[in-house]
C-alpha cells in the first residue's frame, strides 16, 4: 500500500527533499555537516589534494570511493530539476559535419567562443543577449558633449553597464573617460595572477624583471621594435615585458587595451599585442600595489616615466592621470591611465573625484564582465573535456589505439613538443612495462594519417620525474629541467632535443590505484605550464584512467573468450563420439518401431540395452522422416547420438534413459494424435532434439541447489539454470564437428529450430510450467485455442515437453514404482549434500528422514502437478484418455501404501502401550 500511494502522490519536490535529508555524507571529515556548494564540483581540479583538516582521516583510512561514490546511497549532488530554473538551457550536444560533439556551434557551423569583441555577449546559437532596440543606443559624441557633468556621468554609466565583454567594456571606458576628462588618450590595465605569499616577494622578482630591458630600476621598461617603418608607434610609457605562463602565478598587470583616443576602433586595438607589467613596478605597478591614485603634472620630471617612450613614438607626454579601479570588495582589479588634458592644462582634483566617480561604476561592470567571461571559459572548458572524453570512449578495442587518442588530443589541446605515456608494471610501481611517446610533427605527412598505434619506446625515460609520480602520485611541474635534481640530463645526451619545461601527472583508475602516468615536455613558445594547464591534464587525465582501464579490462575478456572457445573446441572433441563408434552403429540393423512398441505409452526400456535405445532413436527419425526432409547424413546422426548418450552423467535417475523414454513419449504422442500435421516437420524434430538433450549434463541436483551453493552454473543463469547449461551443451553438440545433424537446412530453418528447441528445453523447468499452466488451462477449458497462431502452438508445445517429462508417473505401477524409487534416491543424495555440506535442512522431499512420507507426497506431486496438464491433454485428444488413467491408478497404488504405512504405525504405537 505504501508504495503504490508513494508513486501516485509523491511529487519530485518530495524525492529531492527525501534522498536530500537521508543522504550519507561522503566526505571523511565527520565533524562537519555543511556539503560544498555545487559550483565548487564544477571545477575539475576541485580539491585535487586538500589540505588536511581536524577531523579528517588520514590517507591510508580513508573511506574507499565506491563508498562515496553514492552507488550504494540515494546520495545526488544535483538535481536535474534545478536546471528549470533556468529556463530552457541551449543543447548539450551538437552535431558538426555529422559527428556529435559536446562544443558549442556558431551560426556559421564551427565551434566557437560563446561571446564576440564586436557585438556584445551572445548567447545560445551566437545571438546577441541584447539584440535590436531592446539594446540602448550610444548618444553621439556631439550629443554628450552638451550634458552636465551628472548627466554625462549617468550616460556613460548606462553606456556601459549591460556591456559584458572585456575588451568591448574596456574601450568604451577609456574613450568614456577620455570623454569626461577631455583627456587626449588613456590606456587600461587588468590584473592577473594570484593573491597571497607571492605578493610579498614580488617587488624584488619584479626589479629583477625589468631592470634587464630598463636604464633605471623605476623605469617602466623598454619596448619591442615591432612596428612598421615610417608608422607612428604605440605608446608604452608604462609598463615592461616579462616572461610568461609562471606556474605560480604572481600578480601582474595586463594591458586590454593601450593608447585608445577618440578616432580609435575596437578592431584596430585589438591587432596590438596584449603586454604584461609586473606587480609594483613604474607608475601603474605602483598604482596597482598602493591602490593610491597618481596625478603627475609633468611627466618628465617624474622619476618612474620612461623617457625613452616618446623619443621612440614621437609623441610628448606632458601630463598623467592614474587611477586604480576597484571592485565591490574594494580589491585592485584593474588601473586606468589618461594622458594628457587637451589645452596644455593638468588634471585637476576635481577630475580626480570625476574619475574616481566613475571608476566606481567601472569596477563593478568589470568585475561582472570578468564574471562572465570566467563563466563562459568555465563552460568551454567542460565542453572542450566532454568531448575528449567521448572520443576517448569511442573506440576501447586496443591499449595502442587507445593511447594514441590520448596522445595526440593532449599535445593538441597542451600545445608542447613532447607527450608521453607510461604504463605503470604491475609488480613493481617504480617501473613501466609499455612507454609510448609522441611528437608534435608525428602526424605531419600522408604515413602518419593512417597510424592507428602509437610509436614506443623511441626517446630515453627520465626515470626520476616519472618515477616519483609513479610512486607517490603528485603532479611535478618543473619551470626548468635542468634546475631540478630529479631530472636526468643524461637523457639529453647525443641528441638534439633538450627538455626545459615539464609537467608529469599520475593517471588513476576508479579504484584510485595509478596505474600510469603522462609528461608532458616542453610547452611551445618557451612558456611555462601553467595551473590552468595542469587542471586540463588533471580532468583529462581522470578520463584517460578510466579509458585504459576499460581497455584493459576489454582485453582481458578478449583473451578470456579466446581461452572459452579454445577450451570448447577441446571439450567438444573429447565430448563427441568416436567416428568408429558411429560407424559400428551405423552398420547395425535397425527394427521397425512395433520392434520396441514406440507408438505404446505403456513402454518400458528395461529390458533394452544401450544400443537398443540408439537404435529406437533412429527409428523415430526414420518414421518420422527427419533424415529425408532434412538430408541429414546418416553417419552424423550415428555419431550424433552416441555424442548425446556421451555427455549424461552417470546419475540416478537424469541420464541418458531418462532422455530416452521422454523422447519416446513425444514421438507415440505426435503419431497417434497425429499432432505432427499441427506443428509441422520442423518443429517435430526441433521437439524431438529437445527431449533427448533436455537434461545434458544433469548433476543429480536441481536448480534451487545451484542457487544455494553459488554455483558457477547460477552466477552464468539466473533463472532456469540447469535447463539454460543444457540448451547450451546441446548447441555444443550440434555444432561440433561429425555431429552437425542440422548442416543442410537452411538459414531460415535452422534459425527457426534452434528456436523451438531453447523454447522447448526451458519448458521442462517446472517454474516455467507454473509460469504458463494457467493461460494453457483457460484455452483448453473455453475451447479459444487455434493452432495456426503461433503463441497457442508454443504454449502446446511446451505443455507437451512437461507432459512428457513426467510420463513414468502415466506408465503401469511397476514401471511407475521403479522410477519413483530413482527420482527419490537422487533426491536424497541431494538433501545429504545440503546437510552435510551447505549446512542446512533439506526440503521434505529431499530429506532421508522423511522417507516414511514419499507416498502422501507422491499422492501431492500428482494432484498438485500431474493430474491438471493430463486431464487438459485428454480433452484436446481422446486418444491421450489412457495417459490420465495411467495417472489415477498410480494414485490411488500411492494412496493404499500411504493407509498401509499409517495402519502399521497405529499398530506399532498400540503395541508399546
Amino acid at each position: 500500500f505504501v508504495q503504490d500511494y508513494f508513486l501516485r502522490k509523491a511529487t519530485r519536490q518530495v524525492v529531492d527533499t527525501w534522498l536530500v535529508s537521508h543522504a550519507t555524507p561522503t566526505s571523511a571529515n565527520t565533524g562537519s555537516c555543511v556539503s560544498p556548494p555545487v559550483a565548487d564540483l564544477s571545477s575539475p581540479s576541485h580539491q585535487a589534494n586538500p589540505a588536511p583538516t581536524s577531523g579528517s582521516l588520514p590517507a591510508s583510512t580513508a573511506p574507499s570511493s565506491r563508498a562515496g561514490s553514492g552507488a550504494t546511497t540515494p546520495v545526488r549532488k544535483i538535481s536535474a530539476h534545478e536546471f528549470e530554473r533556468g529556463g530552457l538551457l541551449k543543447p548539450i550536444v551538437n552535431t558538426i559535419d555529422g559527428t556529435p560533439t559536446f562544443l558549442s556551434v556558431s551560426p556559421t557551423g564551427d565551434c566557437s567562443a560563446t561571446y564576440t569583441s564586436t557585438s556584445g555577449p551572445v548567447g545560445s546559437g551566437g545571438t546577441p543577449l541584447y539584440p535590436g532596440p531592446g539594446r540602448p543606443q550610444r548618444r553621439s559624441r556631439h550629443e554628450l558633449r552638451h550634458l552636465d557633468e551628472k548627466e554625462l556621468i549617468f550616460e556613460l554609466v548606462k553606456d556601459i553597464c549591460n556591456e559584458l565583454d572585456v575588451r568591448s567594456l574596456c574601450h568604451k571606458i577609456l574613450q568614456n573617460v577620455s570623454m569626461l576628462l577631455n583627456a587626449d588618450r588613456g590606456s587600461l590595465f587588468l590584473v592577473q595572477g594570484d593573491r597571497g605569499s607571492y605578493d610579498d616577494n614580488s617587488r624584488s622578482t619584479n626589479n629583477n624583471l625589468s631592470s634587464s630591458n630598463s636604464k633605471s630600476p623605476n623605469s617602466l621598461g623598454s619596448i619591442p621594435n615591432n612596428t612598421a617603418a615610417g608608422k607612428p608607434r604605440s605608446r608604452r610609457n608604462s609598463l615592461s615585458l616579462s616572461s610568461s605562463g609562471n606556474s605560480t602565478r604572481p600578480r601582474f598587470l595586463v594591458s586590454k587595451l593601450f593608447d585608445v583616443c577618440s578616432r580609435s576602433t575596437l578592431q584596430e586595438m585589438e591587432k596590438k599585442e596584449e603586454i604584461k607589467i609586473p606587480w609594483g613596478t613604474g607608475i601603474v605597478g605602483y598604482v596597482a600595489e598602493s591602490g593610491e591614485p597618481v596625478n603627475i603634472p609633468d611627466a618628465y620630471k617624474d622619476d618612474r616615466f620612461n623617457h625613452d617612450i616618446d623619443a621612440r613614438t614621437g609623441y610628448k607626454t606632458r601630463t598623467l592621470l592614474c587611477m586604480p579601479i576597484k571592485d565591490f570588495n574594494g580589491d585592485v582589479i584593474g588601473v586606468a591611465q589618461v594622458i594628457n588634458k587637451q589645452n596644455d592644462n593638468c588634471f585637476t582634483s576635481n577630475d580626480e573625484k570625476v574619475f574616481s566617480s566613475y571608476l566606481q561604476f567601472c569596477g563593478i561592470g568589470l568585475r561582472n564582465a570578468q564574471l562572465y567571461e570566467k563563466s563562459q571559459l568555465e563552460v568551454k572548458r567542460n565542453q572542450v573535456l566532454l568531448d575528449l572524453a567521448r572520443m576517448i570512449f569511442e573506440e576501447q578495442s586496443t591499449i595502442e589505439h587507445m593511447v594514441l587518442r590520448i596522445l595526440t588530443h593532449t599535445q593538441s589541446l597542451i600545445q608542447c613538443q613532447r607527450v608521453q605515456v607510461l604504463l605503470v608494471h604491475k609488480a613493481s610501481k617504480g617501473s613501466f612495462s609499455r612507454v609510448f611517446d609522441f611528437e608534435a610533427n608525428d602526424l605531419n605527412g600522408e604515413e602518419n594519417d593512417a597510424r592507428t598505434s602509437p610509436f614506443e619506446s623511441r626517446f630515453p625515460i627520465n626515470i626520476g620525474i616519472t618515477g616519483y609520480v609513479a610512486t607517490t602520485g603528485e603532479t611535478v611541474n618543473i619551470p626548468n629541467a635542468y634546475e631540478d635534481e630529479r631530472f636526468d640530463p643524461s637523457v639529453d645526451d647525443g641528441s638534439c632535443f633538450r627538455h626545459k619545461t615539464i609537467l608529469c601527472m599520475a593517471i588513476k583508475n576508479s579504484s584510485g590505484q595509478i596505474i600510469g602516468v603522462i609528461q608532458l615536455i616542453n610547452k611551445f613558445d618557451d612558456l611555462h605550464f601553467t595551473k590552468n594547464d595542469e587542471n586540463f591534464v588533471e580532468a583529462f587525465a581522470i578520463f584517460c584512467g578510466m579509458g585504459i582501464h576499460n581497455t584493459h579490462m576489454y582485453e582481458k575478456a578478449v583473451i578470456a573468450m579466446a581461452k572459452q572457445s579454445v577450451t570448447l573446441e577441446v571439450l567438444s572433441y573429447h565430448a563427441s563420439a568416436s567416428l568408429e563408434d558411429a560407424q559400428r552403429l551405423r552398420s547395425l540393423r535397425v527394427p521397425s518401431s512395433q520392434h520396441f512398441q514406440l507408438y505404446d505409452f505403456k513402454f518400458d526400456d528395461i529390458h533394452m540395452d544401450d544400443d537398443d535405445t540408439l537404435k529406437a532413436c533412429i527409428r523415430m527419425f526414420l518414421d518420422l522422416d527427419f533424415i529425408e526432409r532434412f538430408h541429414i547424413d546418416y553417419e552424423v546422426l550415428c555419431r550424433w547420438l552416441l555424442s548425446v548418450k556421451k555427455n549424461y552423467r552417470n546419475v540416478t535417475y537424469h541420464n541418458w534413459r531418462h532422455a530416452f523414454n521422454v523422447a519416446q513419449m513425444m514421438f507415440s504422442i505426435i503419431t497417434v494424435t497425429q499432432w505432427w500435421k499441427i506443428f509441422g516437420e520442423i518443429e517435430c524434430l526441433a521437439l524431438v532434439i529437445a527431449c533427448l538433450c533436455h537434461d545434458l549434463d544433469h548433476r543429480g541436483t536441481n536448480n534451487s541447489f545451484q542457487i544455494k551453493a553459488s554455483s558457477p552454473l547460477a552466477r552464468l543463469y539466473s533463472t532456469s539454470t540447469m535447463e539454460h547449461h543444457h540448451f547450451d551443451q546441446c548447441i555444443m553438440i550440434l555444432n561440433s564437428q561429425g555431429n552437425q545433424i542440422l548442416a543442410n537446412v537452411s538459414p531460415d530453418e535452422y534459425s527457426r529450430i534452434i528456436k523451438v528447441l531453447e523454447d522447448a528445453i526451458l519448458s521442462t523447468d517446472l517454474a516455467v510450467y507454473f509460469r504458463k499452466r494457467g493461460a494453457f488451462f483457460n484455452l483448453v477449458r473455453t475451447a479459444s485455442y487455434n493452432w495456426m497462431r503461433d503463441d497457442h502452438r508454443e504454449l502446446l508445445r511446451g505443455m507437451t515437453m512437461t507432459v512428457c517429462d513426467l510420463a513414468a508417473i502415466t506408465k503401469p505401477w511397476e514401471v511407475e514404482k521403479r522410477v519413483a524409487e530413482l527420482v527419490s534416491s537422487e533426491f536424497f543424495e541431494q538433501g545429504d549434500i545440503e546437510r552435510q555440506e551447505l549446512k542446512i535442512t533439506p526440503i521434505d522431499i529431499m530429506n532421508r528422514e522423511k522417507e516414511d512420507q514419499l507416498p502422501l507426497m507422491q499422492v501431492g506431486f500428482i494432484d498438485s502437478i500431474c493430474l491438471p496438464i493430463y486431464e487438459s491433454f485428454a480433452v484436446l485428444s481422446d486418444k491421450l484418455e489412457p495417459l490420465v488413467e495411467g495417472v489415477r491408478q498410480n494414485k490411488q497404488h500411492w494412496l493404499e501404501i500411504a493407509g498401509l504405512q499409517n495402519h502399521n504405525s497405529k499398530m506399532e504405537d498400540g503395541g508399546e502401550l
